[in-house]
């Protein structure tokens, strides 16, 4: 079994993706094309206009590497961290949920035990509440997130309410739990029918999903909110 990697400025962008596939998606969500040869790190950050210190506090969370605060405090590009977690929700809502839903409307059509119609109930209702969680991020904490970091040096607070980081602490779901209980009830409870090859599908594309939601939500709690409650604290001055 290989252990997790600290990445580095000077590790090859391939090995890393090579050790760890998923950061296949850290890619696509900061916009850097595979064909990336025998590059660093730090050559493609500079290449794409990214900044090296942000691209190894979230690839390295990937892999298991929590930031220390001073790595967080150092970060400037707050409008990266937006991009790339409004991108993971359109990976979200226009692969990962359509395809779990197909898995689903498969497993059903294969099994007839009255135990399917829990399984397809519970899915909408985490479904539900997953886009609510998604919505309120889009039109309510990320415009605020981005007005408060990019307004002018002593301009007084604009965004017309007093909204806060606490405000987001308070309404920041663990929207991971209930794929757990998903999960469970397709390995514990939901006889099997003709539908085990489905069924393992659904499962495994649940786990990728349960470990990029946990990224998602570390990404928020460990770099966003610390960096915009200080910015929060400056304003206030």
């Amino acid at each position: 079994m290989e252990f997790p990697r600290l990445i580095k400025p000077d590790s090859k962008a391939s090995d890393i993706i090579e050790h760890n596939p998923l950061l296949l998606l850290l890619f696509e969500h900061l916009k850097i094309p595979l064909g990336i040869h025998e590059k660093t790190v730090e050559q493609l950050c500079t290449e794409h206009t990214i900044e090296l210190k942000l691209f190894l506090v979230i690839a390295n969370l990937f892999n298991g590497f929590n930031p220390n605060p001073s790595e967080v405090e150092s970060l400037n590009d707050i409008r990266l961290i937006i991009s790339y977690l409004e991108n993971n929700h359109k990976h979200y809502t226009t692969e990962k949920f359509p395809l779990l839903t197909s898995y689903i409307s498969e497993i059903s059509s294969l099994n007839s035990h009255p135990e399917i119609e829990l399984l397809k109930r519970f899915f909408d209702e985490y479904l539900d509440e997953v886009f609510e969680h998604l919505k309120y991020e889009n039109t309510i904490v990320f415009p605020y997130v981005l007005k408060l970091a990019y307004q002018k040096t002593g301009e007084t607070n604009t965004t017309g309410n007093k909204y806060s980081m606490a405000d987001y602490r308070g309404h920041h779901d663990d929207i991971e739990e209930k794929l757990t209980d998903l999960k469970n009830l397709l390995i514990r409870y939901l006889p099997p029918d003709k539908d085990m090859q489905v069924r393992r599908k659904l499962i495994l594309t649940l786990n990728e999903l349960e470990f990029d939601l946990h990224i998602h939500s570390l990404i928020e709690e460990s770099v966003l909110i610390p960096i915009v409650e200080k910015l929060e604290q400056i304003n206030l001055r």
